[in-house]
């Protein structure tokens, strides 16, 4: 098994020692672990928590639609487009300090949403929140790669995953929760304010339980390459936000414009960073990165499990709450099932046999397919399902599990620890990038199947959702064979 004996922190030959230390230096690794994957949850929770409570946010504040839809997607645009410069802000100034600095910020602007009075104060602090997600996050890795070696490695990026599934689920059943509980007749203020004392928990546990900055390991002359993040930055923006706000619009000139404006920006930010790599300079993301064996593969493969599970949410909760009517709540618990299964198997598949290691990445993929294909043949003719629909739902949450815990853990298990910060940050944005592509993509196709149906309802919902599920289950055999196309070149 590859995460077994992949070399720890400092162990690679001619490369600098992350540190003299032992994994954790309070030797208590498992407090370590649940303070980020903590953070982590609260950030990844407040993505979705948002969603259910929108109708209300609206009605209370007299929100547009436009300043509905930037009151969600603010966060996210936010945290993808700054996530790389959080990784290596990690690296320059201490995983610690930055990780502890990004909760701080985080929880602050969550106390600002809950107490803001206008749609542009929630906007903006919603960026905020996103900005501090952003510096936050991606020291969850860089912390799990360089205090963690070997198996324990291995489980708390099993760990990792299981956070991932688990939070979009617990969003929407904490989100109906709050908001149906109108505590002190707060109404949607909760899902924002929730986070803050789960924030000063964290921040002061955190001071104490997770482990000083080495001094030495830090990488202070690479600098933050100032025109790297720019480039990058703007690429980001010009994907994210068309995605995020096209289909609203109904997908006007300027999204299809600036779709093909981050095509070019990114290309302008290889050849950047290429030459300044080529200069003897500190490109943003390290160009021995980007050529590491498995790397390609992994992001093209996070890309796609990202992608299908972003997008099996999505278009199933259109469907369970607009064509069948269910509560906000009802449709939180639904997921349930899907992300309690993904949890178990990210935790347990290092203990299937070793014959079966090497095969279980396209396996996921094979039977993610197969099992979103059964969620909407379950549910097809406006049916509720039956036994046959939470076994297919056990198949997604198993499926989606395999595709993605052994693909990051296999990723990382080899980089080294000065690399682990842009590592982290480029991981962490692929995976935001493939829920924010999931959602756009499929839940397009989705709402314009709908469309195209006529007067929507349980039947014709349920007959959008069937084509949903066969363009995910298509996207998801590509996931499964592009480990044969490598391995032919």
């Amino acid at each position: 098994m590859t995460t077994t004996t992949s070399p720890g922190p400092g162990s690679t030959p001619g490369t600098r020692p992350a540190t003299s230390k032992t994994p954790t230096t309070d030797n208590r690794p498992g407090r370590l672990l649940a303070v980020v994957l903590t953070a982590q949850f609260m950030a990844l929770l407040d993505v979705f928590i948002v969603n259910v409570a929108v109708p209300t946010i609206g009605s209370d504040l007299h929100a547009s639609g436009a300043g509905l839809q930037l009151v969600v997607a603010g966060y996210s645009i936010a945290y993808a487009v700054l996530l790389i410069t959080g990784a290596r802000l990690g690296d320059l100034l201490g995983h610690r300090r930055v990780h502890l600095a990004g909760i701080a910020v985080f929880t602050a602007a969550s106390l600002a949403c809950g107490l803001a009075r206008g749609t542009g104060e929630l906007i903006a602090f919603r960026l905020v929140q996103g900005a501090g997600s952003a510096v936050m996050i991606p020291q969850v890795l860089s912390l799990i790669q360089r205090h963690f070696t070997g198996e324990a490695r291995a489980k708390a990026l099993g760990a990792y995953s299981a956070v991932l599934a688990t939070g979009a689920a617990a969003g929407q059943v904490l989100g109906g929760v709050l908001v149906s509980a109108d505590l002190f007749g707060a109404g949607w203020r909760p899902v924002f304010l929730v986070n803050v004392p789960v924030g000063a928990v964290l921040l002061a546990v955190g001071s104490r339980v997770l482990p000083r900055d080495d001094a030495h390991a830090r990488d202070r002359s690479r600098g933050l390459d100032l025109p790297g993040l720019v480039l990058l930055g703007g690429a980001v923006s010009l994907l994210t936000v068309p995605l995020v706000l096209g289909q609203e619009e109904h997908w006007p000139l300027w999204s299809w414009l600036s779709l093909a404006a981050a095509a070019l920006a990114f290309a302008l930010f290889q050849g950047y960073e290429s030459r300044l790599a080529r200069r003897g300079g500190a490109p943003l993301i390290a160009p021995r990165v980007l050529r590491h064996p498995g790397i390609g593969l992994a992001v093209f493969r996070l890309l796609a499990v990202m992608a299908v599970n972003a997008g099996f949410l999505f278009s199933l909760t259109l469907h369970i709450q607009g064509g069948l009517g269910y509560s906000a709540l009802r449709a939180g618990l639904t997921f349930a099932p899907t992300a309690v299964v993904f949890g178990l198997a990210g935790l347990t598949w290092r203990k299937w046999p070793a014959s079966w290691q090497r095969h279980l990445i396209p396996a996921g993929f094979l039977l993610t397919g197969l099992s979103v294909t059964g969620v909407g043949l379950a549910l097809h003719g406006g049916s509720h399902g039956g036994a046959g629909l939470y076994a297919a739902f056990a198949g997604v949450g198993v499926g989606l599990a395999l595709a993605f815990s052994p693909t990051l853990t296999r990723a990382l298990a080899t980089v080294r620890p000065e690399d682990a910060a842009d590592a982290s940050g480029l991981l962490a944005t692929v995976t935001q990038l493939g829920q924010l592509i999931g959602v756009a993509a499929f839940g397009a196709l989705f709402l314009n199947r709908l469309e195209s149906l006529g007067a929507p309802g349980a039947y014709t919902s349920s007959d959008a959702l069937l084509v949903c599920m066969y363009a995910l289950a298509a996207t998801a055999t590509l996931g499964a064979v592009s480990g044969l196309v490598r391995r032919r070149r």
